[in-house]
């Protein structure tokens, strides 16, 4: 056992000494699942920066072909109203057909913790398609909903959608004047300089894949946890900037969907903990034929913030496999389920991670 491991015993010693009963030292102690994991999947297009737009320009750029996801998160920094523009350029000499098999949009909005939650409910539900046909080297501006577009000074814009390319596509996400030609402005607009975040590439794999390694037996295990996005047990993506050949990190891995597969030998509890700060999402999941979205949290906009502050030595033991659970942490839950169950889960814009997804007895 190292270092971290026998200081965080110590202290579970400490907290649990003093907490009363054995049920209760037993409860307290959460220990990490092991996990397979694996990325699938085609391309991600991640543009959030800048993400705070203050000038008009293209915000991100690259052709992509055959599977891919779209993501994008940005801010109207300026004192005007600005439009922001998608547009899609066929690259070859033939025409290309661009399917939207789902997506996720919502109005723009000062409220980010609103527009995050629901942007991915939207996209969780499943409930959006669309398509787009480009004739021989055409561009085209895809709006959906127009006025989702047009943004007041210091309202968000955020969406998601997933897609399929037959031929090589050439994407432009844009700010630009409100009374601006979008096709027009794209022939002299300047590309935008990245943030310090630097939240913007193109990713491989765009999904992701954890299965429990051993069925989870409430009897034996107690009280377990997967963690992702930590970066350590949950590693974050890497990607190019196509604008610039850059190595880009997604801190976050915002636009990767996971795909969460549990098998328990006993009706067990499952939620979701936030871990880093305020969290506002949804996530969909799959039993035995039934589907259904679950907005965490159900009954608050977002929560996470009732969490004390945890130090260092905690967020590293708990990587390591060792975790509490105590009157400070918030839950969001996600339901009772035996046997096989799958939670289809992706990090949602505005909200901080890393998060646990908390199994536990039923009762």
């Amino acid at each position: 056992m190292n270092f971290v491991k026998k200081f965080f015993m110590t202290l579970i010693a400490a907290l649990t000494f003093t907490s009363g009963t054995s049920a209760e030292k037993i409860s307290s102690v959460m220990h990490k699942l092991e996990v397979y994991s694996s990325d699938s999947g085609g391309t991600l297009i991640f543009s959030d920066s800048p993400e705070y737009v203050r000038r008009n320009g293209i915000l991100y750029t690259d052709t992509v072909e055959g599977d891919a996801r779209l993501l994008f998160y940005h801010l109207n920094d300026t004192g005007v109203r600005k439009r922001f523009a998608i547009i899609f350029e066929n690259t070859k000499n033939a025409k290309t057909v661009i399917n939207i098999t789902r997506g996720g949009l919502s109005a723009p909005n000062k409220n980010y913790f609103s527009v995050g939650k629901v942007t991915q409910t939207m996209y969780m539900e499943n409930s959006f398609s669309d398509c787009i046909e480009l004739n021989a080297y055409e561009r085209k501006v895809y709006q959906p909903y127009d006025n989702y577009f047009l943004l007041k000074p210091g309202q968000l814009i955020h969406g998601v959608c997933d897609f399929f390319s037959n031929n090589p596509v050439k994407i432009f996400l844009m700010m630009y004047p409100e009374h601006a030609e979008p096709l027009n402005f794209l022939n002299y607009a300047e590309i935008l300089p990245k943030d310090e975040h630097r939240l913007r590439g193109t990713f491989k794999q765009m999904n992701r894949t954890l299965t429990l390694k051993k069925p989870y037996d409430g009897k034996r295990d107690g009280f377990g946890y997967i963690l992702i996005g930590d970066n350590i047990s949950d590693p974050f993506k890497r990607g190019v900037d196509a604008t610039d050949g850059s190595e880009v990190v997604n801190y976050g891995n915002y636009g990767i969907n996971y795909t969460l597969n549990f098998h328990t030998k006993f009706l067990t509890r499952f939620c979701l903990s936030p871990l880093g700060g305020h969290y506002a999402g949804a996530l969909r999941y799959k039993y035995y034929g039934e589907t259904g979205v679950i907005q965490t949290p159900d009954k608050r906009l977002y929560f996470g913030d009732r969490t004390p502050p945890e130090n260092p030595s905690v967020a590293l033991a708990r990587s390591e496999g060792i975790s509490l659970m105590t009157e400070g942490t918030e839950l969001s839950e996600l339901g009772k389920y035996r046997g096989y169950v799958s939670f289809e889960y992706s990090p949602p814009g505005a909200s901080n991670l890393p998060v646990n997804i908390v199994l536990m007895p039923s009762n």
